[in-house]
Protein backbone atom coordinates (compact mmCIF):
# COMPACT_ATOMS: atom_id res chain seq x y z
CA UNK A 1 0.00 0.00 0.00
CA UNK A 2 1.18 3.57 -1.05
CA UNK A 3 2.54 5.75 2.23
CA UNK A 4 -0.48 8.27 2.44
CA UNK A 5 2.04 10.66 3.83
CA UNK A 6 4.03 10.78 0.49
CA UNK A 7 5.00 14.65 -0.82
CA UNK A 8 2.51 16.17 -3.33
CA UNK A 9 3.93 15.91 -6.64
CA UNK A 10 3.66 19.72 -7.11
CA UNK A 11 5.68 20.43 -3.29
CA UNK A 12 2.44 22.30 -2.53
CA UNK A 13 2.74 22.90 1.56
CA UNK A 14 -0.03 23.38 3.46
CA UNK A 15 -0.32 27.30 2.88
CA UNK A 16 -0.36 26.64 -0.48
CA UNK A 17 -3.58 24.48 -0.48
CA UNK A 18 -5.22 27.06 1.35
CA UNK A 19 -4.22 29.78 -1.58
CA UNK A 20 -5.44 27.24 -3.73
CA UNK A 21 -8.66 27.66 -1.95
CA UNK A 22 -8.68 31.28 -2.46
CA UNK A 23 -9.06 31.90 1.10
CA UNK A 24 -5.74 33.83 1.92
CA UNK A 25 -6.96 36.90 -0.04
CA UNK A 26 -7.37 39.07 3.11
CA UNK A 27 -5.93 39.70 6.24
CA UNK A 28 -7.72 39.23 9.82
CA UNK A 29 -8.36 42.31 12.18
CA UNK A 30 -5.57 42.46 14.49
CA UNK A 31 -7.07 41.00 17.19
CA UNK A 32 -8.43 38.09 15.61
CA UNK A 33 -11.98 39.07 15.62
CA UNK A 34 -14.39 37.65 12.53
CA UNK A 35 -13.57 40.68 10.46
CA UNK A 36 -12.06 39.34 7.18
CA UNK A 37 -15.49 38.36 5.58
CA UNK A 38 -15.52 37.10 2.29
CA UNK A 39 -16.38 39.86 -0.44
CA UNK A 40 -20.06 40.34 -1.77
CA UNK A 41 -21.18 37.58 -3.54
CA UNK A 42 -22.02 40.01 -6.69
CA UNK A 43 -18.49 40.46 -6.97
CA UNK A 44 -16.30 37.06 -6.15
CA UNK A 45 -14.65 35.62 -8.71
CA UNK A 46 -13.00 32.95 -6.73
CA UNK A 47 -17.33 31.52 -6.52
CA UNK A 48 -17.45 30.54 -9.82
CA UNK A 49 -16.87 26.34 -11.32
CA UNK A 50 -15.76 26.59 -14.72
CA UNK A 51 -15.51 23.24 -15.42
CA UNK A 52 -19.12 22.83 -15.35
CA UNK A 53 -19.92 25.93 -17.56
CA UNK A 54 -17.14 24.54 -19.96
CA UNK A 55 -18.78 21.01 -20.58
CA UNK A 56 -21.18 20.77 -23.49
CA UNK A 57 -24.62 21.16 -22.98
CA UNK A 58 -27.48 18.45 -22.22
CA UNK A 59 -30.86 18.72 -23.87
CA UNK A 60 -33.60 18.31 -22.10
CA UNK A 61 -35.73 15.37 -22.97
CA UNK A 62 -33.03 13.35 -24.68
CA UNK A 63 -34.15 9.90 -24.80
CA UNK A 64 -31.98 6.99 -23.41
CA UNK A 65 -30.08 5.07 -25.58
CA UNK A 66 -30.82 1.07 -25.42
CA UNK A 67 -27.59 0.70 -24.15
CA UNK A 68 -26.99 4.00 -21.70
CA UNK A 69 -26.46 4.44 -18.35
CA UNK A 70 -27.35 8.04 -17.48
CA UNK A 71 -26.49 9.41 -13.91
CA UNK A 72 -27.98 12.97 -13.40
CA UNK A 73 -27.18 15.04 -10.19
CA UNK A 74 -29.79 16.73 -8.57
CA UNK A 75 -28.72 17.69 -5.45
CA UNK A 76 -24.84 17.38 -4.80
CA UNK A 77 -23.55 19.34 -1.31
CA UNK A 78 -23.31 19.00 2.06
CA UNK A 79 -24.91 21.49 5.21
CA UNK A 80 -24.17 24.03 6.41
CA UNK A 81 -22.60 24.93 3.00
CA UNK A 82 -26.09 24.93 0.67
CA UNK A 83 -26.40 27.22 -1.86
CA UNK A 84 -28.98 27.87 -4.06
CA UNK A 85 -26.50 26.17 -7.13
CA UNK A 86 -25.84 23.16 -4.99
CA UNK A 87 -29.17 21.87 -3.23
CA UNK A 88 -28.77 18.38 -1.45
CA UNK A 89 -27.64 15.27 -2.04
CA UNK A 90 -29.56 13.74 -4.64
CA UNK A 91 -28.67 11.08 -7.96
CA UNK A 92 -30.78 9.96 -10.52
CA UNK A 93 -30.10 7.05 -12.68
CA UNK A 94 -31.39 5.87 -15.61
CA UNK A 95 -30.76 2.77 -17.73
CA UNK A 96 -31.90 2.14 -21.12
CA UNK A 97 -33.71 -0.47 -22.78
CA UNK A 98 -31.38 -2.89 -23.33
CA UNK A 99 -32.93 -5.55 -21.24
CA UNK A 100 -36.22 -4.89 -22.74
CA UNK A 101 -37.78 -2.72 -20.21
CA UNK A 102 -36.03 0.35 -18.75
CA UNK A 103 -35.81 1.58 -15.33
CA UNK A 104 -35.20 4.26 -12.76
CA UNK A 105 -33.63 4.87 -9.25
CA UNK A 106 -33.00 7.85 -7.12
CA UNK A 107 -30.78 8.24 -4.79
CA UNK A 108 -31.01 9.93 -1.80
CA UNK A 109 -33.30 13.00 -1.53
CA UNK A 110 -32.29 15.67 0.59
CA UNK A 111 -33.52 19.22 1.19
CA UNK A 112 -34.06 20.89 -2.29
CA UNK A 113 -34.01 18.39 -4.62
CA UNK A 114 -37.20 18.38 -6.10
CA UNK A 115 -36.91 21.88 -7.57
CA UNK A 116 -34.22 20.70 -9.52
CA UNK A 117 -36.40 16.83 -10.63
CA UNK A 118 -38.68 19.31 -12.10
CA UNK A 119 -36.80 21.52 -13.86
CA UNK A 120 -34.91 18.66 -15.30
CA UNK A 121 -38.37 17.26 -16.81
CA UNK A 122 -37.92 14.35 -14.26
CA UNK A 123 -41.80 13.13 -13.88
CA UNK A 124 -42.87 11.74 -10.26
CA UNK A 125 -43.61 8.42 -11.63
CA UNK A 126 -39.60 7.71 -12.79
CA UNK A 127 -39.16 8.74 -8.94
CA UNK A 128 -41.18 5.21 -7.68
CA UNK A 129 -38.13 3.41 -6.10
CA UNK A 130 -35.94 5.61 -3.23
CA UNK A 131 -32.81 4.01 -2.32
CA UNK A 132 -31.55 6.34 0.93
CA UNK A 133 -27.89 5.68 2.25
CA UNK A 134 -29.09 6.95 5.53
CA UNK A 135 -31.61 8.77 7.13
CA UNK A 136 -29.94 12.55 7.40
CA UNK A 137 -32.03 15.19 7.05
CA UNK A 138 -29.79 16.29 3.68
CA UNK A 139 -30.46 12.79 2.44
CA UNK A 140 -34.39 11.77 2.95
CA UNK A 141 -36.08 15.25 3.75
CA UNK A 142 -37.86 15.76 0.57
CA UNK A 143 -38.70 12.43 0.24
CA UNK A 144 -41.75 13.79 2.24
CA UNK A 145 -42.58 16.35 -1.19
CA UNK A 146 -41.75 13.02 -3.52
CA UNK A 147 -44.21 11.24 -1.35
CA UNK A 148 -46.97 13.76 -0.73
CA UNK A 149 -47.29 14.94 -4.31
CA UNK A 150 -46.37 11.96 -6.53
CA UNK A 151 -50.01 10.23 -6.51
CA UNK A 152 -51.58 14.04 -7.69
CA UNK A 153 -49.35 14.05 -10.46
CA UNK A 154 -48.58 10.80 -12.72
CA UNK A 155 -47.04 8.58 -10.05
CA UNK A 156 -50.16 5.99 -9.29
CA UNK A 157 -48.84 3.53 -7.60
CA UNK A 158 -46.72 2.77 -4.57
CA UNK A 159 -43.75 4.18 -3.39
CA UNK A 160 -40.71 1.94 -2.49
CA UNK A 161 -38.04 3.15 0.03
CA UNK A 162 -35.18 1.27 0.39
CA UNK A 163 -32.59 1.79 3.17
CA UNK A 164 -31.11 0.47 5.81
CA UNK A 165 -32.51 -1.34 9.23
CA UNK A 166 -32.47 -0.70 13.15
CA UNK A 167 -28.39 0.56 14.04
CA UNK A 168 -29.06 -1.43 17.18
CA UNK A 169 -26.56 1.34 18.86
CA UNK A 170 -28.06 1.20 22.54
CA UNK A 171 -29.10 4.85 23.80
CA UNK A 172 -26.70 5.69 26.45
CA UNK A 173 -29.37 7.34 29.04
CA UNK A 174 -30.71 3.89 29.69
CA UNK A 175 -34.40 3.58 28.03
CA UNK A 176 -35.05 2.78 25.82
CA UNK A 177 -32.56 0.74 25.81
CA UNK A 178 -32.26 1.57 21.62
CA UNK A 179 -34.20 3.22 19.67
CA UNK A 180 -35.56 1.79 16.71
CA UNK A 181 -34.36 3.77 14.27
CA UNK A 182 -34.30 1.85 11.02
CA UNK A 183 -36.63 2.60 7.53
CA UNK A 184 -39.67 0.96 8.45
CA UNK A 185 -40.08 3.06 11.62
CA UNK A 186 -38.94 6.01 9.46
CA UNK A 187 -42.14 4.99 6.98
CA UNK A 188 -44.30 4.24 9.73
CA UNK A 189 -43.88 7.47 10.98
CA UNK A 190 -43.83 9.43 8.08
CA UNK A 191 -47.30 7.99 7.05
CA UNK A 192 -48.72 8.80 10.18
CA UNK A 193 -47.37 12.51 10.22
CA UNK A 194 -48.70 12.91 6.54
CA UNK A 195 -52.22 11.72 7.34
CA UNK A 196 -53.76 15.25 6.92
CA UNK A 197 -51.83 15.61 3.81
CA UNK A 198 -52.94 12.51 2.28
CA UNK A 199 -56.66 12.73 3.17
CA UNK A 200 -56.61 16.24 1.40
CA UNK A 201 -55.53 14.87 -1.86
CA UNK A 202 -58.22 12.15 -2.22
CA UNK A 203 -60.35 13.89 -3.46
CA UNK A 204 -58.01 13.05 -6.97
CA UNK A 205 -57.42 9.46 -8.25
CA UNK A 206 -54.49 7.93 -6.75
CA UNK A 207 -54.15 4.67 -8.07
CA UNK A 208 -54.64 2.93 -11.01
CA UNK A 209 -56.89 -0.20 -11.63
CA UNK A 210 -54.24 -2.59 -14.14
CA UNK A 211 -51.46 -1.65 -11.66
CA UNK A 212 -49.67 -5.02 -11.32
CA UNK A 213 -47.30 -5.37 -7.77
CA UNK A 214 -44.05 -6.71 -8.07
CA UNK A 215 -43.55 -9.31 -5.39
CA UNK A 216 -40.15 -10.30 -3.54
CA UNK A 217 -39.31 -12.77 -6.01
CA UNK A 218 -40.45 -10.38 -9.62
CA UNK A 219 -37.94 -7.69 -8.00
CA UNK A 220 -35.46 -9.75 -6.49
CA UNK A 221 -36.25 -8.36 -2.93
CA UNK A 222 -34.68 -9.50 0.54
CA UNK A 223 -38.22 -8.88 2.06
CA UNK A 224 -41.56 -8.79 1.00
CA UNK A 225 -43.10 -5.54 -0.07
CA UNK A 226 -45.71 -4.90 2.18
CA UNK A 227 -46.74 -0.94 3.09
CA UNK A 228 -47.01 0.55 6.30
CA UNK A 229 -50.21 1.58 7.44
CA UNK A 230 -53.73 0.85 6.76
CA UNK A 231 -53.32 1.70 2.28
CA UNK A 232 -54.51 -0.19 -0.03
CA UNK A 233 -50.87 -2.65 -1.17
CA UNK A 234 -51.41 -0.88 -5.24
CA UNK A 235 -52.10 2.64 -4.27
CA UNK A 236 -50.34 5.94 -5.06
CA UNK A 237 -49.77 6.61 -0.93
CA UNK A 238 -48.87 3.35 0.03
CA UNK A 239 -45.70 3.47 1.54
CA UNK A 240 -43.31 0.39 1.16
CA UNK A 241 -39.87 0.10 3.44
CA UNK A 242 -37.73 -2.51 1.67
CA UNK A 243 -35.55 -2.66 4.65
CA UNK A 244 -31.72 -3.63 3.99
CA UNK A 245 -29.65 -5.61 6.97
CA UNK A 246 -26.52 -3.03 6.68
CA UNK A 247 -24.00 -6.16 8.46
CA UNK A 248 -24.33 -7.64 4.92
CA UNK A 249 -21.72 -6.99 2.26
CA UNK A 250 -21.86 -10.05 -0.16
CA UNK A 251 -19.51 -12.40 1.30
CA UNK A 252 -22.19 -15.05 0.95
CA UNK A 253 -23.67 -15.05 -2.89
CA UNK A 254 -26.72 -12.52 -3.19
CA UNK A 255 -26.89 -11.70 1.32
CA UNK A 256 -26.65 -8.02 0.11
CA UNK A 257 -29.23 -7.62 -2.58
CA UNK A 258 -31.70 -4.75 -2.11
CA UNK A 259 -33.25 -5.21 -6.15
CA UNK A 260 -32.83 -7.67 -8.72
CA UNK A 261 -34.80 -7.32 -11.41
CA UNK A 262 -35.08 -10.06 -14.43
CA UNK A 263 -37.15 -7.82 -16.78
CA UNK A 264 -35.19 -4.97 -16.75
CA UNK A 265 -31.30 -6.70 -16.40
CA UNK A 266 -30.66 -4.67 -13.15
CA UNK A 267 -29.19 -5.28 -10.06
CA UNK A 268 -28.70 -2.85 -7.03
CA UNK A 269 -26.50 -4.67 -3.82
CA UNK A 270 -25.17 -2.81 -0.99
CA UNK A 271 -22.44 -2.40 1.61
CA UNK A 272 -21.80 -0.89 5.07
CA UNK A 273 -19.87 2.28 4.95
CA UNK A 274 -18.75 3.99 8.12
CA UNK A 275 -20.79 7.36 8.94
CA UNK A 276 -21.86 9.03 12.40
CA UNK A 277 -23.95 6.01 13.29
CA UNK A 278 -23.99 2.51 12.63
CA UNK A 279 -26.53 1.53 9.88
CA UNK A 280 -24.72 3.64 6.67
CA UNK A 281 -24.61 2.04 3.41
CA UNK A 282 -23.75 2.37 0.22
CA UNK A 283 -24.91 1.05 -3.29
CA UNK A 284 -23.41 -0.45 -6.47
CA UNK A 285 -25.67 -0.73 -9.44
CA UNK A 286 -24.97 -3.28 -12.46
CA UNK A 287 -26.44 -3.49 -15.33
CA UNK A 288 -25.91 -4.39 -19.10
CA UNK A 289 -22.48 -4.87 -18.38
CA UNK A 290 -22.04 -1.11 -16.91
CA UNK A 291 -21.98 -0.66 -13.35
CA UNK A 292 -21.69 2.45 -10.98
CA UNK A 293 -20.75 2.85 -7.27
CA UNK A 294 -22.85 5.42 -5.18
CA UNK A 295 -21.42 5.46 -1.33
CA UNK A 296 -23.51 8.25 0.27
CA UNK A 297 -21.44 9.64 3.36
CA UNK A 298 -18.67 7.89 4.91
CA UNK A 299 -15.51 7.89 6.67
CA UNK A 300 -12.22 6.46 4.15
CA UNK A 301 -13.09 2.34 4.36
CA UNK A 302 -12.04 -1.09 3.40
CA UNK A 303 -15.60 -2.01 1.87
CA UNK A 304 -15.94 0.41 -0.65
CA UNK A 305 -12.51 -0.30 -1.88
CA UNK A 306 -13.64 -4.05 -2.41
CA UNK A 307 -16.79 -3.22 -3.98
CA UNK A 308 -15.20 -0.90 -6.74
CA UNK A 309 -12.44 -3.27 -7.47
CA UNK A 310 -15.60 -5.79 -8.02
CA UNK A 311 -13.50 -9.19 -8.23
CA UNK A 312 -10.82 -7.76 -10.48
CA UNK A 313 -13.47 -6.16 -13.13
CA UNK A 314 -13.53 -2.53 -11.39
CA UNK A 315 -16.46 -0.28 -12.02
CA UNK A 316 -17.25 2.32 -14.87
CA UNK A 317 -18.70 5.08 -12.18
CA UNK A 318 -17.92 5.90 -8.82
CA UNK A 319 -19.65 8.28 -7.12
CA UNK A 320 -17.72 9.38 -3.46
CA UNK A 321 -18.55 12.07 -1.14
CA UNK A 322 -15.29 14.24 -0.45
CA UNK A 323 -15.21 16.90 1.56
CA UNK A 324 -13.11 20.44 1.62
CA UNK A 325 -10.77 20.21 5.02
CA UNK A 326 -11.93 20.31 8.45
CA UNK A 327 -9.73 24.36 8.28
CA UNK A 328 -11.02 25.39 5.19
CA UNK A 329 -14.70 24.13 6.13
CA UNK A 330 -14.80 26.12 9.06
CA UNK A 331 -13.68 29.67 7.36
CA UNK A 332 -16.31 28.85 4.90
CA UNK A 333 -18.81 28.91 7.46
CA UNK A 334 -18.33 31.86 9.25
CA UNK A 335 -17.54 33.35 5.97
CA UNK A 336 -13.78 33.88 6.91
CA UNK A 337 -11.07 34.58 4.39
CA UNK A 338 -8.12 32.73 5.85
CA UNK A 339 -7.53 30.51 9.22
CA UNK A 340 -9.04 32.86 12.47
CA UNK A 341 -8.07 33.17 15.74
CA UNK A 342 -10.07 33.35 19.47
CA UNK A 343 -12.74 31.35 20.71
CA UNK A 344 -15.07 31.83 17.83
CA UNK A 345 -12.62 30.50 15.44
CA UNK A 346 -11.20 27.61 17.50
CA UNK A 347 -14.77 26.07 18.10
CA UNK A 348 -16.01 26.20 14.57
CA UNK A 349 -12.55 23.85 13.86
CA UNK A 350 -13.17 21.68 16.65
CA UNK A 351 -16.87 21.25 15.04
CA UNK A 352 -15.73 21.21 11.49
CA UNK A 353 -13.02 18.27 12.82
CA UNK A 354 -15.20 16.38 15.01
CA UNK A 355 -17.98 16.18 12.13
CA UNK A 356 -14.79 15.29 9.93
CA UNK A 357 -13.42 12.26 11.93
CA UNK A 358 -16.88 11.14 12.73
CA UNK A 359 -18.36 11.42 8.90
CA UNK A 360 -16.76 12.32 6.23
CA UNK A 361 -14.02 11.34 3.63
CA UNK A 362 -11.24 14.38 3.51
CA UNK A 363 -10.12 15.75 0.05
CA UNK A 364 -6.30 13.57 0.39
CA UNK A 365 -8.26 10.66 1.46
CA UNK A 366 -10.34 10.42 -1.59
CA UNK A 367 -6.79 10.24 -3.62
CA UNK A 368 -5.51 8.08 -1.41
CA UNK A 369 -8.62 5.45 -1.81
CA UNK A 370 -7.89 5.84 -5.74
CA UNK A 371 -4.69 4.60 -5.07
CA UNK A 372 -5.90 1.19 -3.54
CA UNK A 373 -8.46 0.34 -6.25
CA UNK A 374 -7.30 -1.86 -9.43
CA UNK A 375 -8.57 -1.38 -12.12
CA UNK A 376 -9.75 1.91 -11.38
CA UNK A 377 -13.15 3.27 -12.30
CA UNK A 378 -13.48 4.62 -15.58
CA UNK A 379 -14.87 7.95 -14.15
CA UNK A 380 -14.79 8.87 -10.19
CA UNK A 381 -16.79 11.50 -9.65
CA UNK A 382 -16.49 13.42 -6.05
CA UNK A 383 -19.63 14.35 -4.57
CA UNK A 384 -21.22 15.95 -1.39
CA UNK A 385 -18.96 18.70 -2.04
CA UNK A 386 -19.38 22.76 -2.27
CA UNK A 387 -17.94 23.09 -5.43
CA UNK A 388 -15.84 26.17 -6.65
CA UNK A 389 -12.97 26.92 -8.97
CA UNK A 390 -10.85 27.13 -5.16
CA UNK A 391 -11.98 24.47 -3.49
CA UNK A 392 -11.63 22.44 -6.82
CA UNK A 393 -8.34 23.52 -7.36
CA UNK A 394 -7.08 22.46 -4.08
CA UNK A 395 -9.12 19.33 -4.13
CA UNK A 396 -7.45 18.20 -7.28
CA UNK A 397 -3.74 18.87 -5.99
CA UNK A 398 -5.04 16.64 -2.77
CA UNK A 399 -5.81 13.55 -4.68
CA UNK A 400 -2.91 13.86 -7.17
CA UNK A 401 -0.46 13.91 -3.98
CA UNK A 402 -1.72 10.08 -4.20
CA UNK A 403 -2.69 9.75 -7.93
CA UNK A 404 -0.56 12.09 -9.82
CA UNK A 405 -1.97 10.69 -13.18
CA UNK A 406 -5.47 11.60 -12.77
CA UNK A 407 -6.74 14.89 -14.62
CA UNK A 408 -9.82 16.51 -14.13
CA UNK A 409 -12.61 16.09 -17.06
CA UNK A 410 -10.78 12.49 -17.60
CA UNK A 411 -10.39 10.64 -14.93
CA UNK A 412 -12.28 12.22 -12.47
CA UNK A 413 -14.50 15.06 -11.72
CA UNK A 414 -16.26 16.80 -9.15
CA UNK A 415 -20.53 17.03 -9.10
CA UNK A 416 -22.70 20.08 -9.41
CA UNK A 417 -26.39 20.07 -9.70
CA UNK A 418 -27.86 19.39 -13.24
CA UNK A 419 -24.64 17.53 -14.18
CA UNK A 420 -25.38 14.36 -16.83
CA UNK A 421 -23.17 11.16 -16.95
CA UNK A 422 -23.62 9.57 -19.96
CA UNK A 423 -22.33 6.01 -20.04
CA UNK A 424 -22.07 2.82 -21.98
CA UNK A 425 -19.59 0.34 -22.93
CA UNK A 426 -16.84 2.48 -25.07
CA UNK A 427 -18.02 6.35 -23.71
CA UNK A 428 -18.37 8.37 -20.47
CA UNK A 429 -19.62 11.79 -21.08
CA UNK A 430 -19.87 14.56 -18.84
CA UNK A 431 -22.47 17.38 -20.08
CA UNK A 432 -24.53 20.28 -17.72
CA UNK A 433 -28.10 20.82 -18.52
CA UNK A 434 -29.12 24.11 -18.69
CA UNK A 435 -32.50 25.14 -17.39
CA UNK A 436 -34.48 28.81 -16.19
CA UNK A 437 -35.04 28.91 -12.92
CA UNK A 438 -39.08 29.76 -13.80
CA UNK A 439 -39.01 26.60 -15.70
CA UNK A 440 -42.27 25.07 -14.85
CA UNK A 441 -43.01 21.02 -13.24
CA UNK A 442 -43.37 19.10 -16.17
CA UNK A 443 -46.27 17.45 -17.59
CA UNK A 444 -46.44 13.64 -16.38
CA UNK A 445 -45.14 11.51 -18.65
CA UNK A 446 -47.57 8.33 -17.96
CA UNK A 447 -51.38 9.22 -18.05
CA UNK A 448 -53.33 6.71 -16.68
CA UNK A 449 -56.70 5.85 -18.66
CA UNK A 450 -57.76 3.04 -16.24
CA UNK A 451 -57.43 5.39 -13.19
CA UNK A 452 -59.22 4.31 -9.67
CA UNK A 453 -62.29 5.61 -7.87
CA UNK A 454 -60.89 8.46 -5.86
CA UNK A 455 -61.58 7.49 -1.91
CA UNK A 456 -63.44 10.70 -1.45
CA UNK A 457 -66.28 10.87 -4.33
CA UNK A 458 -69.45 11.24 -5.23
CA UNK A 459 -72.27 8.91 -5.07
CA UNK A 460 -71.31 8.27 -9.32
CA UNK A 461 -67.66 7.66 -8.55
CA UNK A 462 -66.82 10.97 -9.77
CA UNK A 463 -64.31 12.86 -7.52
CA UNK A 464 -65.71 14.73 -5.11
CA UNK A 465 -63.37 18.11 -3.93
CA UNK A 466 -65.95 19.62 -1.56
CA UNK A 467 -66.26 16.20 0.19
CA UNK A 468 -63.94 17.06 3.26
CA UNK A 469 -64.55 20.62 3.66
CA UNK A 470 -66.73 23.24 5.76
CA UNK A 471 -68.50 25.65 3.05
CA UNK A 472 -70.85 27.39 5.46
CA UNK A 473 -68.36 30.89 4.69
CA UNK A 474 -67.68 30.54 1.52
CA UNK A 475 -68.23 33.06 -1.82
CA UNK A 476 -69.88 31.54 -4.32
CA UNK A 477 -68.52 32.39 -7.66
CA UNK A 478 -71.40 34.68 -9.89
CA UNK A 479 -72.36 31.15 -11.69
CA UNK A 480 -73.37 28.85 -8.47
CA UNK A 481 -75.23 32.45 -7.10
CA UNK A 482 -72.96 34.83 -5.92
CA UNK A 483 -73.85 38.25 -6.79
CA UNK A 484 -71.03 40.40 -8.82
CA UNK A 485 -68.40 37.95 -6.95
CA UNK A 486 -65.65 36.81 -9.66
CA UNK A 487 -65.84 34.30 -12.56
CA UNK A 488 -65.41 30.74 -11.56
CA UNK A 489 -63.13 29.90 -15.02
CA UNK A 490 -60.65 32.13 -12.82
CA UNK A 491 -60.72 35.19 -14.73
Amino acid sequence: MKNPQQANPAGLARRDMLKLSGLTLGGLAANGAMGARVRAAAGDPTQQYSYFDSLDEFVLGTPLEPDEMRITFLGSTIPPTARRVQQMMSVFVEVGNAKGKSDSFVFDCGAGVVANYGAMGIPFSKMDKVFITHLHGDHMSDLTHIYCFGPSQDRKSPLYVFSHGNSTVANPTGSPQAYDDGVVAYCENLRKAMRWHTESFSFLSTGYQSYVRPTKESWGLPVDPVPVGDDNASDGYAMIPIELDWTKRGDVEGDNVAYNNPETGVKVTHFPVIHCRKGSIGFKLEWNGLSMIYTGDTKPETNFINQAINGGKGIDVMVHEMIVPAEVWAMKTLGLSEPGSGSVWEAALRTATSVQNSSHTPQGAFGYLLSQISPRPRLAVATHFPVADDTVASALASVQTHCPDMQQGKDITWSFDRMVIRVNATEIKQLRANVSDFTYCPAPSSVHADISTPKYCTADGQSDPYAQLDRSTEILSTEEGGQETYRKDGY
